[in-house]
């Protein structure tokens, strides 16, 4: 969950503070409360690198403690999501890495998911043309996503003479579409359609490209605008439950509840209701 740390708590220093971040691998943005990040090598549809791996990854495990980002966008450049892992930078290396190297660079890559969903903010992914690989994960990973009728999803692990299991695939994938479609998808590695993708459940809502920036922005303003802290615990338990019996998830929301019951935002909120005044929340 999202912990806001006012400015006189003496924990404070320890926080880090993202708007002003500047990225060496991608394109960051940051404005009220939202961070913006785009894959931004258009040119190639946006693939991924060594470098860019590792450098989202550590983001969204900074993500953590970042009390000034509510909410994240994550989208490319051009057109185009993610093309995946890009073919001459990392899988021509691959090709020639020993085993304990390449378990390094499979860890380091799902450790990106790991930390996708770890962070406590929500991530709106707006997916515009390919969106394909390490790109279909990371779109998997965000909590909602947009999309357009170019989209064109696919985990095409094995074109390339790979599993379908890869970076949590076989976890995300099935929980979201179902257990039959997703199989289908990662042994024949086809793209799945927009259309496919809206009907299935992947995809929240398709736009026109030329809306989806506006359309991923206003659904992630709207977030930032909620009582943030309430909205970080509902992530937690979206992600805890999965391993949780029923009984266990019941008695872990109620708990969940009760400490967010304790919130200024709960309290903002009953006031709110009482003068028929729209709550302002602030995230404590």
């Amino acid at each position: 969950m999202k912990h806001y740390i006012p400015d006189g708590n003496p924990m404070r220093p320890q926080f880090d503070a993202l708007a002003h971040y500047e990225a060496q691998h991608f394109a960051y943005a940051f404005a009220d409360g939202v961070a913006t990040l785009t894959l931004n090598r258009p040119e190639r549809k946006n693939p991924l690198s060594f470098a860019s791996y590792a450098e989202l990854r550590n983001l969204f495990r900074a993500l953590g403690s970042a009390t000034d980002v509510k909410a994240v966008v994550l989208t490319g450049a051009g057109g185009n999501f993610c093309s995946g892992g890009d073919v001459h930078e990392i899988i021509g290396p691959l090709t020639r890495m020993t085993m304990p190297e390449l378990l390094e660079f499979t860890r380091m890559t799902g450790d990106l998911i790991k930390a996708m969903r770890l962070c406590p903010q929500p991530i709106v992914a707006a997916i515009d043309g390919i969106c394909a690989g390490a790109g279909a994960m990371m779109a998997l990973a965000a909590d909602l996503r947009l999309g357009t009728a170019q989209a064109k999803t696919a985990f095409l692990f094995t074109r390339v003479g790979l599993a379908g299991a890869d970076m949590g695939a076989c976890a995300l994938l099935p929980r979201l579409i179902g257990q039959g479609r997703a199989s289908e998808l990662l042994f024949t590695g086809r793209s799945m359609t927009a259309q496919e993708g809206l009907q299935w459940g992947f995809f929240n809502a398709l736009h026109d490209p030329d809306a989806l920036p506006g359309a991923a922005h206003q659904l992630a303003h709207t977030l930032a605008s909620g009582p943030t802290f309430a909205h970080g615990m509902t992530k937690t338990m979206l992600h805890q439950e999965w391993a949780m019996t029923l009984d266990q998830a019941i008695e872990a929301e109620a708990q969940a509840q009760a400490i967010c019951m304790q919130t200024q935002d709960f309290k903002r909120a009953y006031d709110a209701f009482a003068a028929r005044q729209k709550p302002v929340f602030k995230g404590d």
